[in-house]
């Protein structure tokens, strides 16, 4: 106690000292004047960015606290921090806002080890989940040594991005540990999912901002990827079009989800209104892989919950699809929306076919692939000369069997295997019902991650690469709390 006491009354004394005796004087007003002159006079010839660097020496420290200290805080910054990272980036920030996220990721981390010295629980690394998660990060690494790899650096650069975000699936383990920490979590999910909605609607109907227009004309690759049939394709607040029709997507089935708990009729009403407002915001970004995912995600759907409720339902909204599939339509929306049902039609399908078979030689003859990073924009960066560089994959399984090799290929279908079995497994062994929802809620988002990741990269890019692992988790968490109630009512009764 006496300890304590002398504590708080050394601060008190140090506060004391600095704001009234140093600071409550002429000199001190001068010091706040001159400090106050100088805020101002760089935030005037600097602009934002000065005003970001003042904002971030301020606030930088209490968020650095907040994220170790308070995980579930952290938690929260990160994912909206990867739904707003390109948003931010389109204001004119210019900052490593990459790097940020690295860092926050890092801290999520460091506060991991931190409470697992304090609490002890190394059961987040059980499972079949975690022990692949943990292979798949130790081959990434091992391909460092890829004797036909083009360059190292492309590997350094591309790592931190699997290495790290994978690593987050454990942090999402152990620090989500009750029902309220993931309702909020899911609320913030659809929050965020409104107003990315609400953006893309602005772009369509009133246009897009000045910083956004100088970004597709900065660049002609740009154009001839964003502006198709005198239309440009929207991406709201997203890095591009296929993020942003993804994130659509699995909002809405999380909304679907979330529609076989709810009991009011408002809510229920509120939830179908979502569905609309995000399917219809998916349409304006003309992503053809995103359109199938739904009808996809609605087939495993019915067969979890198979009932002549929800049969009606899906036969519903079966015939709305194949309405919009076959109605005549001038509407440029729908109309690229039905060429993603003809396949055969599609240029770019077949494109992408003729490509895929080029490459099925090279993937044979390297088990390991060309190395990590060896395709895209590290590829034409660190290697620009090379075969795999000005290769397009234009999906994520065609990637992975191209950097990474059939080897790489065959342990990520193994893990995603996994999450696959443990999802549908976890689904009928939850008692609980709220918790049984958000499992299946998450199963089917990762179902639909699994099936767009075909057509296109769907498990690279901010926001989709960090909400996946939250996914894969949040299905494992559901299965522990629950097992947690079980087991405190089975003591109850003894």
């Amino acid at each position: 106690m006496q300890n304590n006491a002398s504590g708080t009354s050394r601060r008190s004394r140090l506060k004391h000292l600095f704001w009234v005796q140093k600071l409550s004087n002429t000199t001190g007003l001068f010091i706040l004047l001159a400090v106050s002159l100088v805020l101002g006079t760089l935030v005037a010839y600097h602009g934002i960015f000065a005003f970001a660097a003042i904002m971030g020496l301020i606030i930088g420290p209490l968020m650095i606290y907040g994220i170790v200290v308070f995980p579930l805080f952290g938690i929260s910054v990160l994912l909206i921090m990867a739904y707003l990272l390109f948003f931010i980036m389109r204001l004119g920030i210019n900052f490593p806002l990459g790097t940020v996220m690295d860092g926050i990721q890092v801290l999520l981390i460091l506060g991991f080890f931190i409470y697992q010295k304090k609490y002890p629980d190394w059961t987040v690394f059980r499972g079949p989940i975690s022990f692949m998660i943990l292979v798949w990060i130790a081959y990434n690494i091992i391909e460092v040594a890829n004797p036909v790899a083009e360059s190292r650096l492309a590997w350094v650069y591309t790592i931190r991005s699997v290495a790290i975000v994978m690593l987050m699936y454990f942090v999402f383990m152990f620090q989500i540990r009750t029902v309220s920490a993931i309702r909020n979590l899911l609320y913030m999910w659809l929050i965020l999912s409104i107003f990315a909605a609400l953006y893309a609607y602005k772009q369509e109907y009133i246009g897009f901002s000045t910083a956004e227009d100088e970004w597709l004309h900065s660049d002609p690759n740009i154009a001839n990827l964003l502006f198709i049939a005198g239309r440009w394709r929207k991406f709201s607040i997203f890095s591009d079009p296929v993020a942003f029709s993804y994130n659509m997507v699995v909002s809405s089935i999380l909304c679907i989800a979330l529609l076989t708990i709810v009991k009011k009729f408002w809510k229920k009403v509120v939830l179908a209104i979502l569905i609309a407002l995000f399917f219809s915001a998916m349409l304006f970004s003309g992503t053809r892989g995103a359109y199938v995912l739904l009808p996809a995600a609605m087939v495993l759907f019915m067969i979890l919950r198979f009932s002549r409720q929800v049969l009606v339902g899906t036969a519903i909204a079966g015939v709305f699809i194949l309405f919009l599939i076959f109605v005549p339509t001038a509407d440029p929306n729908i109309v690229r929306f039905q060429t993603a049902f003809k396949p055969s039609d599609d240029e770019s399908f077949k494109l992408r076919t003729a490509n895929q078979k080029r490459i099925q030689p090279y993937i044979w003859t390297h088990p390991m692939g060309g190395g990590l990073g060896a395709t895209g924009a590290w590829g034409q960066r660190f290697a620009p000369n090379s075969f795999l560089a000005n290769f397009p994959p234009d999906s994520g399984y065609v990637r992975i069997a191209v950097e990474l090799g059939w080897i790489g290929l065959l342990l990520f279908c193994i893990l995603m295997y996994f999450i696959l079995r443990e999802g549908v497994n976890n689904y009928y062994l939850i008692e609980n019902k709220e918790l049984k929802t958000y499992c299946m809620a998450m199963l089917l988002i990762v179902f639909a991650y699994n099936i767009g990741n075909y057509p296109q990269e769907a498990l690279v890019q901010f926001p989709s690469n960090i909400y996946f692992y939250v996914a894969v988790a949040l299905i494992n968490i559901t299965k522990r709390i629950n097992d947690r109630e079980v087991a405190l009512k089975e003591k109850i009764t003894l």
